[in-house]
């Protein structure tokens, strides 16, 4: 009843009632990204949702235009030059992450779920076991528990064993301490950025990544 109901509810509740306030902040943050590099506001991305299915999420664009195609591709690192000085305040604070309250509103997400993958990394729909398959039975979300418990420093594996243990246990006051979590974690600055490391997995990334 909470995820296929009662959470819906809740996420367009909070959306609308952030609304006003989100876009005044928006327009400060549109100008300065305009104003710090050459490139659109809007990053759009495609990325795996509910049954697997694609979506394109927004978020506010914090590197180099067609950044994916440079460097180490999806893996972003503390020090990558790739990220624009406005950028990194945006991903140090989060509020990159603000455009996909569009999302929300779509349906595409909500406020707390698992983060939804792009279609190709760590694998594709297919190349997830039966098991793992389990996580993209709810709705993504902007925030999850696996964020709460590392955000990018965990491995994908952990990620999510932690958006299945979620998915188990998901209830309002769960989302609500997610939520609440989250905040801590934006102040703390924790697991920003992934490791820069050279593994099979980044290459496979890159890789694919330039053949697009």
């Amino acid at each position: 009843m909470y995820d296929k109901f009662l959470k819906r509810v809740i996420d367009i509740i909070f959306v609308l009632i952030l609304l006003f306030p989100l876009l005044v902040i928006s327009v400060f943050i549109a100008i300065a990204i305009k104003i710090d590099s050459k490139g659109p506001i809007i990053f759009k991305q495609k990325r795996l949702g509910k049954n697997g299915k694609e979506f394109n999420i927004f978020k506010y664009r914090t590197m180099i235009d067609n950044a994916e195609k440079v460097g180490s591709g999806l893996i972003t690192f503390e020090g990558d030059n790739r990220i624009t000085k406005v950028g990194s305040i945006l991903r140090k604070t989060s509020l990159d992450e603000l455009p996909q309250i569009l999302n929300v509103l779509k349906g595409d997400m909500s406020l707390v779920g698992p983060r939804p993958p792009v279609p190709y990394h760590p694998r594709e729909y297919h190349e997830y076991t039966k098991v793992q398959k389990k996580r993209f039975i709810v709705r993504p979300g902007i925030t999850g528990f696996a964020q709460v418990k590392g955000r990018n420093s965990l491995s994908w594996d952990e990620r999510i064993k932690l958006d299945l243990e979620y998915i188990k246990k998901q209830n309002i006051l769960l989302d609500f301490t997610i939520i609440l979590l989250t905040v801590v974690k934006v102040f703390k600055r924790d697991g920003i950025h992934g490791n820069k490391s050279k593994s099979d997995v980044e290459r496979k990334v890159k890789k694919k990544v330039s053949n697009n």
